[in-house]
């Protein structure tokens, strides 16, 4: 067996040995990105020149590189699929690619990855497509530094930017995905990294996470999108640093939570959302370390959310801090600072000497009643807020604060 693992890693050297370099261009005795590869052994490089070819279903079966020079344009004229790689070891880098087809019983990409591994999709151009980068039953690859800007108006007749389906371990970093139903979207997909992405202005979600487990988002920007961010029925999600900003509308949010477990939230940003985090069915998770500013709801709890933990929170400046349709509560807040707090600190330890109830009366009832939602501001609003607060009744009366931080907290 040792004496085969060696003439393997022999031979596959051998190979890298032997790779020769095929240029492509319009004046070149290979003029089409087909011929090339069809021209091509394994491990060769293809170099793209400058120019527009016009192609699709283009099929990538074998391990190559293939690298555009200065972004030569490869024009799908609307025709279908325009690249797809059935190969391990492919590299496809420095690609302008537009007009791919639009179909209501295909799911046609600018650029397919199916059952393919050791792959890397890197520092393409994607314009006036479908779907962008489909990433299907396919492992250990990179999407790496892609702008991707579709034009995307509806749901129903658009696709996502980047979508994994029944894929592992991929790192998807350093894109730029704008106008498409969903920025990033993973289905089926494990252990996978999605940083330093930014997405923006899409109709549904920035990122869209369903049936996926272990899988990690840092450091990304999510940005008036429909909505920002969702995590549904999905196992130990870690959320690190994220922005999720100015997701606005009458069912929007930065981020959704539905059927999540064991889960970590530490260190994002909630700003001028209608909802900062809107929950429901998610348990045993961590919220650490989050900013919450200017949002019309800091967190909307809708039930069936148990052993949560809130800690060292800033919620600053929200309409409502929490909202809840229970009366029941089995979720824990410790620590967090809350700038509607109005409690005192008579032994200046930094916490203050009475407990905060983040959940208001009237939170309950524009939840009961949204036309209510006008009376926000009036001094009939504080005074229920208050009759509430001192003898809970709508309210959960174990939801408390009982130790606020009196200052904002950094860290």
């Amino acid at each position: 067996m040792k004496h085969f693992i060696v003439f393997l890693s022999a031979m596959f050297m051998a190979n890298l040995t032997m790779a020769k370099t095929i240029e492509v261009c319009g004046s070149c005795s290979i003029s089409t990105l087909k011929e090339g590869i069809a021209q091509a052994k394994d491990f060769d490089t293809i170099i793209v020149k400058k120019g527009t070819y016009k192609e699709h279903n283009i099929k990538v079966d074998k391990p190559l590189t293939i690298i555009g020079e200065n972004y030569p344009v490869i024009d799908g004229e609307a025709k279908g699929e325009i690249i797809t790689i059935t190969a391990d070891n492919v590299t496809v880098d420095g690609l302008f690619i537009i007009n791919v087809g639009t179909s209501y019983t295909e799911d046609y990409a600018a650029i397919r990855v199916k059952n393919s591994k050791n792959f890397t999709i890197q520092n393409l151009v994607l314009e006036k497509l479908f779907f962008g980068i489909y990433i299907e039953r396919s492992r250990d690859g990179k999407v790496f530094h892609n702008k991707i800007v579709g034009d995307a108006v509806e749901e129903y007749n658009s696709g996502n930017g980047i979508q994994l389906w029944y894929s592992k371990n991929v790192a998807i970093e350093h894109n730029f995905v704008q106008h498409v139903r969903d920025g990033i979207y993973l289905e089926f997909s494990d252990f996978c990294t999605i940083k330093n992405n930014v997405s923006s202005l899409n109709v549904r979600y920035g990122l869209h996470f369903m049936f996926s487990n272990d899988d990690m988002y840092q450091d990304n920007i999510f940005e008036n999108n429909g909505a920002g961010v969702a995590v549904m029925f999905s196992k130990r999600i870690k959320m690190y640093n994220n922005i999720f900003k100015e997701n606005w509308g009458t069912a929007s949010y930065g981020l959704l939570l539905k059927e999540i477990n064991d889960a970590e939230i530490q260190g994002n940003t909630f700003k001028d959302n209608t909802i900062g985090i809107n929950v429901e069915g998610s348990n045993r998770i961590d919220y650490i370390n989050n900013n919450f500013i200017s949002n019309g709801w800091a967190l909307k709890v809708r039930g069936a959310c148990y052993t949560n933990h809130f800690k060292s929170n800033n919620f600053l400046y929200n309409s409502f801090d929490v909202s809840y349709n229970s009366k029941i509560n089995d979720n824990r807040f410790e620590s967090n600072f809350w700038s509607n707090y109005t409690g005192y600190d008579l032994d200046k330890d930094g916490i203050g000497d009475v407990p905060y109830r983040p959940v208001k009366l009237f939170s309950y009832i524009v939840n009961r009643t949204p036309e209510t939602i006008i009376l926000l501001r009036s001094l009939f609003i504080d005074i229920i807020d208050f009759s509430e607060k001192v003898s809970p009744v709508f309210t959960p009366d174990n939801l408390l604060d009982n130790k606020p931080k009196m200052k904002k907290i950094t860290w």
